[in-house]
């Protein structure tokens, strides 16, 4: 079954260029947050749990993912 994303508020981070190299991300959902690629708005959506998307802040905040 897919989630209803009809109520999704979509935001893009500070950091994006101008390319629009860059994803958007919903984190107003209940017991769900979704991220899309902003350059291909209809081509999918990810789509995680409040906690592994906390995982994933704190990994890009303590470095986990720096090349």
């Amino acid at each position: 079954m897919k989630p209803n994303l009809d109520g999704a508020i979509w935001r893009k981070s500070s950091r994006s260029g101008s390319e629009g190299n860059c994803v958007e991300v919903a984190t107003n959902l209940p017991d769900l947050v979704a991220v899309r690629d902003t350059k291909d708005r209809d081509g999918g959506t990810l789509m995680f749990s409040p906690r592994e998307w906390a995982a994933f802040i704190a990994g890009v905040r303590g470095g986990e993912f720096d090349l």
